[in-house]
């Protein structure tokens, strides 16, 4: 029988996939090591490039290793996004039914989509299983089951490319890749696959009827795989002996199935029956053999179909005498629907093992970030609230100079708060240590500045060059618009260009402060001896030291520190509050396959700092019923001191101090917080500079290979239309001379016919003869009848016309010449008389005198001006009439 069909497999070109995903990795991944990740990212890419060597090989083994590639394309299709967008990895697939050409060069698709990478690599799956179908031995059942388990594999894997393609790839595939290719492809294979199923039936020598119902399905199936394959706009992608093939098979299975059913017939003694089926069986089996030509390799079928049919006839004849029903009126052969579409399975490989099983998907990944972001703004916002209590308190404390004014009442040493202060500030180094901070700022943030603009430029280049070929080339510019791609990194930009403005403002709150305050701090950062001479002198106010409002002062100042003491005890519970989310959030999404992270991270969160957030409520409320009571004892405390004008100057310096020592901390902190940030920001900002450089490479790659292409298009398309067609070529006439009408709708006029010569009717012998090849001076009229059609001249001889095309000359040809005016056709010229050139055809309306005839399709070989029977209707034959070739005279 005749052999399978198998697919082609598409042809790629080499990727490189360890720059681009180590690269993702380090950027988004920030808890993983991507030096973990060189060997897996190595095997990864390895096992790429044994797909695209193994894939010649029609083996089980080949398949594999097609197999494990697709499965690690759809494990990290979670984890790593490639994409135009993001990582940028591009596939080159070349049309699997494309041999290519010299000039019009081959039929390929680049697209950076892991996508489409998969729907290239099912493609290729299925591909190679119908390779390993149409390889295995027939003959035998364990080749005949390989091939049909095989064959329904790959038609499942069609139907469901034929479902998704244009989905994933959201533009114009190649011809394979269409969706009518793919559907034509699925129907095919599921034929073969029927196919394979009734040879291992007939060969298990099943019962008749149900190998006949195997069979007419296959026909069927084959029949369906016929219409599709032969739609208009794929007809032309196949192979030149597949329709042949599938035309042969769809007629021959039938036959099989009609001979197969006439052995029923021929049990339940329907002799009459059982012959009409075989003649149809013999008409269809000779269909088979018309359709298939030299590939026909049913002759044994047919054999035993022609002596089957010769017996039946042979037996009815003489025994039966059975009536031969017409073959309409006999029931259907019904089908046995056996091959089925195989569904896609969730894994190709039977011992898979991701090589990225360490990092989450990417889902999960951007629920653990989202969650770390509002821990964040809890964090923040609780801190916050105990951090600008403090501020406050202290900022209160500093206002009634607090602890210092009840520390010193003899108004000459420096109060031990005061001291205590100086020396950790100088500790600190003072502001030194602020003026090195604050001279920094201005430089990191020039320096996160300038990497935005040039990461900003670098897209406004590469768009605005997209832009400018996209206007130059119109519909010919086939790639993805840059602002479409370019949106993403463009907002990231974006966000980071609001981020540096309001660190901008925040620089500037912060230089206000220092400036306020620095005097201050610069007075702490003296030492002791200067910071002592410093201080304005006060009388001393002994009487007040064992007072109840300073004792009840000094309570309240202890108080003060146990708060904050509590305060940094509850900022660092929820500082280190951890967390293990990333169980929770797999099991959500292994569930629904979605992650509702605001709800699992806000229950969570809530779980763990409503505690947390109550004490500092707790804190901030006792705090103010402290400071309440501060100022009724310290306005007490003022008023009994408030005599002594040296005193209140004192004061109001070491107010001074106390602020600016709170201040420099606060400073400190912010400048520090400051600092980090911009060299936090520093790598993001690097990070993004990186992406949109490998984009832009990207792109200017893509871009040239599309200018070469464009490029070869052009120079393979003519620049201008090709001249006009000369007149005797067929084209249109050349434009008139002045005066001549020039429309289209007139009848062209040849030439006119040259006069006959002046013979004597009586004496043919005396007339006159003309130089051969002369051409009479005058011409007579064209007639209204129609336009007169030259015909050759034979000097002395007649002048031979078609009736109907021109007025005869008058007179009686000379007698003996042959030659009637009446006669239909022209007659054979007279032997001696000079014959016209043999290139010369008055029929031929492409032709001129003396130019060499065209040579027509089906011209057969012989003397010169032989041609083959002019194809197009005889103005002679009468209407009604078929019409009737009739060779062109000969001249001799």
């Amino acid at each position: 029988m005749a052999s399978f069909l198998a697919v082609p497999l598409k042809k790629t070109y080499d990727v490189d996939f360890v720059k681009p995903l180590r690269r993702f990795i380090q950027e988004t991944y920030s808890q993983a090591d991507p030096d973990e990740y060189n060997q897996a990212l190595n095997d990864f890419n390895k096992l790429r490039n044994s797909m695209i060597t193994k894939s010649v090989d029609k083996h089980e083994s080949a398949l594999e290793v097609l197999n494990r590639y697709y499965d690690q394309l759809v494990a990290i299709e979670g984890k790593f996004p490639i994409t135009e967008n993001q990582i940028r990895v591009q596939f080159k697939w070349r049309d699997g039914f494309d041999e290519g050409s010299f000039l019009a060069g081959k039929r390929t698709l680049a697209i950076a989509s892991a996508m489409y990478e998969k729907v290239c690599m099912l493609f290729n799956i299925a591909a190679l299983q119908s390779q390993i179908a149409a390889v295995q031995n027939h003959d035998s059942d364990e080749g005949l089951k390989c091939a049909a388990k095989y064959f329904q594999q790959s038609c499942g894997i069609f139907g469901h490319l034929k479902d998704i393609v244009m989905s994933h790839i959201q533009q114009d595939p190649t011809p394979d890749l269409s969706p009518d290719t793919l559907n034509a492809l699925s129907a095919l294979m599921l034929a073969q696959a029927q196919e394979s199923i009734y040879k291992k039936c007939a060969s298990d020598r099943m019962k008749e009827s149900m190998v006949a119902k195997v069979a007419f399905q296959c026909s069927e199936l084959y029949a369906d795989a016929m219409k599709l394959m032969q739609l208009h706009s794929i007809k032309e992608l196949w192979p030149k002996d597949w329709l042949p093939c599938v035309a042969m098979k769809q007629a021959a299975y039938h036959a099989l199935a009609e001979f197969n059913q006439s052995v029923v017939s021929q049990q339940t003694k329907s002799y009459g029956e059982e012959i009409s089926r075989l003649q149809h069986a013999l008409e269809l089996m000779n269909a088979a053999q018309s359709r298939g030509g030299v590939n026909f390799n049913f002759k044994n079928e047919l054999a035993k179909i022609q002596r089957a049919l010769q017996n039946a006839k042979k037996d009815n004849d003489f025994i039966y005498h059975d009536k031969v029903p017409d073959i309409k009126t006999l029931p259907v052969i019904g089908r046995a629907t056996i091959a089925k579409p195989t569904p896609v399975p969730s894994t190709f490989s039977s011992n898979f093992t991701d090589l990225f099983e360490k990092l989450v998907p990417l889902a999960v990944h951007d629920a653990l970030t989202s969650f770390e972001n509002r821990k964040s703004q809890i964090v923040n916002m609780e801190i916050g609230r105990l951090r600008e209590a403090t501020q406050l308190m202290n900022s209160v404390m500093a206002s009634l100079n607090l602890p210092a004014s009840i520390e010193d009442l003899s108004g000459q040493k420096v109060p031990q708060s005061v001291l205590d202060k100086a020396t950790q500030l100088q500790e600190l180094q003072g502001i030194t240590y602020l003026e090195k901070l604050m001279q920094d700022l201005p430089q990191l943030l020039a320096r996160n500045q300038e990497i935005l603009d040039e990461s900003m430029k670098m897209l406004d280049d590469e768009e605005k060059s997209d832009r400018q070929l996209r206007d130059q080339f119109k519909e010919r510019w086939t790639r993805t618009g840059s602002e479409t791609l370019t949106k993403p990194m463009r907002e990231e930009g974006m966000k980071y260009g609001s981020i540096l403005q309001n660190a901008t403002h925040a620089d500037k709150v912060v230089q206000e402060k220092y400036n306020k305050h620095r005097n201050a701090i610069a007075l702490l950062s003296k030492p002791l001896k200067e910071l002592e001479s410093s201080l304005p002198q006060a009388s001393a106010e002994g009487g007040l030291q064992n007072s109840q409002v300073v004792k009840e002062l000094r309570s309240l100042c202890d108080e003060v520190e146990t708060i904050k003491a509590e305060r940094d005890a509850i900022e660092a519970s929820i500082k280190d509050a951890t967390f293990d989310m990333a169980p929770k959030f797999f099991a959500v999404m292994a569930g629904d396959g979605l992650i509702p992270e605001e709800a699992v991270s806000m229950s969570e969160l809530d779980r763990v700092y409503s505690p947390l957030r109550e004490q500092v409520s707790e804190s901030i409320h006792r705090q103010e019923s402290i400071l309440a009571r501060m100022q009724n004892a310290n306005t007490e405390f003022c008023n009994a001191k408030s005599s002594n004008q040296s005193a209140a100057q004192r004061d109001t310096v070491l107010k001074d101090l106390a602020a600016g020592f709170d201040m420099f901390m606060e400073l400190k902190g912010n400048l520090e917080e400051g600092t980090k940030f911009y060299n936090d920001l520093t790598p993001l900002l690097v990070r993004l500079q990186g992406k949109i450089s490998d984009f832009c490479f990207a792109r200017k790659t893509e871009k040239d290979e599309l200018m070469a292409d464009l490029q070869k298009s052009i120079v393979n398309t003519p620049s201008q239309a090709p001249p006009v067609t000369p007149r005797y070529q067929g084209g249109p006439p050349p434009s008139a001379a002045p005066g001549i009408s020039t429309s289209t709708s007139e009848t062209r006029v040849p030439p006119p016919r040259p006069p006959p010569p002046s013979v004597s009717t009586s004496t043919p012998s005396s007339a006159p003869t003309s130089a051969p090849g002369a051409i009479a001076a005058s011409a007579p009229p064209v007639s209204s009848t129609g336009p007169s059609l030259p015909y050759p001249m034979q000097p002395g001889g007649p002048v031979q016309q078609y009736p109907g095309y021109g007025t005869p000359p008058q007179g009686v040809p000379p007698a003996g010449s042959g030659a009637s005016w009446s006669a239909p056709y022209p007659q054979p010229a007279y032997q001696g008389q000079m014959p016209m050139p043999a290139s010369y055809n008055p029929y031929n309306p492409y032709m001129s005198y003396g130019q060499p005839p065209p040579q027509y399709p089906g011209q057969q070989p012989g003397y010169a001006g032989q041609q083959a029977p002019y194809p197009y209707p005889n103005p002679n034959q009468p209407q009604g009439y078929p019409n009737q070739q009739y060779p062109q005279q000969q001249w001799r």
